[in-house]
């Protein structure tokens, strides 16, 4: 793995929670579609990492499920915030809000070459 998809994973790993509850912002939604949302976004996860995940927000009472019939195949399981699921994400998009805004200051504009290749 490259550094960089390595530092995107890391990164990505640690706001995923905040991620997963802001795609339950609106409505319910499936687990599997909640992979297939992120990735409309460029955030790849596979869903080994977010169903585990989705299993310790409902723990901690951030998230709850219900199973809903398919049109095609098995039940589902859809996820839904809680108001503590509510209350989270607005505190973690504020801590994310502070950090990402430090961070961008601290490293400065974004360079044409972010590869680290340079162009003629």
């Amino acid at each position: 793995m490259s550094p960089s998809v390595e530092r995107r994973s890391l990164v990505l790993r640690g706001v995923l929670d905040l991620c997963l509850l802001a795609l339950l912002r609106e409505q319910p939604v499936y687990g599997y579609e909640l992979t297939e949302r992120l990735a409309e976004h460029d955030l790849l996860v596979a869903g080994g990492s977010s169903y585990p995940l989705l299993a310790r927000l409902e723990k901690a009472g951030l998230v709850e499920s219900e199973s809903r019939r398919s049109e095609s195949g098995p039940p589902r399981k859809y996820y839904s915030l809680t108001a503590n699921g509510r209350t989270a994400l607005a505190e973690g998009t504020a801590e994310w809000s502070t950090v990402a805004k430090s961070v961008t200051a601290l490293l400065g504009p974004v360079s044409e070459t972010t590869s680290g290749e340079e162009h003629s």
